[in-house]
């Protein structure tokens, strides 16, 4: 059985994700064998494993960290919201359906024995689990229905360490609130307290600790430095949403309402002189050197709030002469028409915006499959993409077929992998310099970005050539290192260690 600890947070984006794969880089580096675990995450990033099945892409970067593969087993049950009030519902990787937020909490309860199976498959398998915890265990009105901060930790006997963010301010507030708030009996699994996202002179926090650990009576075992590093990010929280990078080329992706893996341009990221921006108006378009559009958990919803505030006109006025490419929903929209026979997102009709000569049906079942493939023979600006391989895998509810064969080609040739399917088969549209894809992670592989961001440069009349091609692959690898040394700087290892000891591995 393996041994256990749980990080859980004052709030939302404290930097739970972050630490939690830190952890796992830590004790992976130690010489053990070291799984990530969260029983329920909220989120439209998510990613598909090799048997098909979804999980939340917080658990996967989580899983890199560690050094093993992604499976179900670490995120049990992931909500992807499809409104204010509702979300899908995905348990074990497959959609148990759509509930509303009332539903759904009458309902979680009996979930538990999911997150427990998935949690003991785990353990019989790793000698250190480190659990995430969600938002706050200090919500008082969801504590009798909890499974997935304090009401987890009595679950599996977990010792927490609870994590402020100092960045925001008020987190001796934070802290000292939280642990009031919990019952007497929750309070015993706390066994440390984390100031996280620290900027400053130390020496003049260190009043504020002692009485920290006066007046809550829990020790702190980290102040941990505002960390600057390139990984992929959990949800909508994320301060990359509000990153400016003066460089050479200018990408541009709309960030509308409901946007969905946005991780798949994290790459971007890791390139010198290339800045990616998240816009959400016509005015912050301006003239970038290309506009992507992502994924959406509503598709027709999202057209429809584009349209509304002028974006879609932009974007159509800018493709009449500027690249523009779209992923999965942001495919589906560049086609001529969405239409939704069975009220998949909002039954009827829509125009979309005319740029590919493509249709889109949604259907109910949504498809999950991983896949490797090349792209087609290419003319024009997308050219310098022709025959190279890529990887990566598809999410969607929608078949999208061409309905003008001879004034376009397909973008990609793709093979699913882990399939019966072994026949090759035409993925995405491209015409003039607009194309789009249903394969999410397709800028990871190989130079793919290279190549893109080289035809933007050509375009733009600069020379742009990379010291030497990015794997992002390696990068990342670099980025966990990276993290990890930074928090073995920062908190007291020898501490985590003993806290480690206090699982009561025996409640599970």
């Amino acid at each position: 059985m393996a041994q256990v600890i749980m990080i859980q947070g004052t709030m939302s984006n404290v930097g739970k994700s972050l630490i939690t794969a830190g952890l796992c880089r830590i004790f992976r580096q130690d010489g053990y064998r070291t799984a990530p675990f969260k029983s329920q995450n909220m989120a439209l990033n998510s990613f598909i494993t090799e048997e098909g099945l979804e999980m939340g892409r917080a658990q996967v970067m989580q899983a890199e960290a560690a050094g093993i593969k992604p499976s179900v087993l670490m995120n049990p049950i992931l909500l992807k919201p499809t409104s204010t009030s509702g979300s899908q519902v995905i348990v074990n990787g497959e959609v148990l359906g759509n509930m509303t937020a009332k539903d759904y909490f009458s309902y979680k309860k009996k979930l538990i024995p999911d997150i427990l199976r998935a949690f003991r498959k785990l353990s019989d398998s790793y000698d250190i689990i480190v659990v995430e915890g969600a938002g706050s265990p200090a919500e008082i009105n969801l504590k009798e229905q909890d499974i997935v901060n304090m009401g987890l930790a009595e679950m599996i006997g977990a010792p927490v360490l609870l994590t402020g963010d100092i960045d925001r301010g008020g987190v001796f507030a934070q802290l000292l609130g939280t642990l009031m708030l919990l019952t007497e009996k929750e309070r015993t699994y706390v066994k440390g307290l984390l100031v996280n996202k620290f900027r400053g002179d130390k020496k003049i926090l260190e009043p504020g600790i002692s009485m920290l650990e006066e007046m809550g009576q829990v020790p702190v075992a980290g102040v941990i430095p505002y960390m600057e590093l390139c990984l992929p990010d959990e949800d909508s929280q994320t301060e990359r949403f509000h990153n400016r990078k003066e460089a050479l080329i200018d990408i541009a992706v709309i960030r509308y309402p409901r946007i969905s893996n946005f991780t798949d341009f994290d790459v971007f990221d890791s390139m010198e002189q290339v800045s990616l921006r998240y816009v959400t108006t016509a005015a912050e378009l301006r003239s970038p050197d290309i506009v992507i559009l992502p994924g959406s958990k509503n598709t027709i919803e999202d057209l429809k709030w584009m349209r509304m505030n002028g974006l879609e006109a932009a974007v159509k006025k800018y493709a009449e002469d500027h690249p523009v490419f779209g992923i999965c929903g942001g495919y589906q929209m560049l086609g001529m028409e969405i239409c939704d026979p069975l009220g998949t997102e909002a039954s009827g009709r829509i125009r979309g915006m005319e740029i590919l000569p493509v249709q889109t049906v949604l259907e109910k079942e949504k498809r999950r499959s991983r896949v490797t493939g090349r792209f087609s023979e290419l003319k024009g600006f997308f050219s310098p993409l022709s025959g190279m391989e890529l990887e990566g895998y598809e999410i969607h509810m929608g078949r999208t077929e061409m309905i003008e064969s001879r004034q376009q080609a397909a973008f990609l040739q793709i093979l699913p992998q882990f399939s019966e399917q072994k026949e090759i088969y035409p993925d995405g549209c491209v015409r003039n310099m607009a194309a789009g894809t249903y394969v999410h992670g397709i800028f990871d592989h190989g130079e793919i970005k290279e190549r893109l961001v080289t035809a933007l440069a050509k375009r733009k009349g600069i020379s742009w050539q990379a010291v030497q091609p990015v794997d992002y692959r390696e990068f990342k690898e670099s980025q966990y290192d990276k993290l990890a040394d930074h928090l073995r700087q920062s908190m007291d290892m020898e501490f985590i260690y003993h806290s480690l000891q206090e699982a009561k591995i025996d409640t599970v």
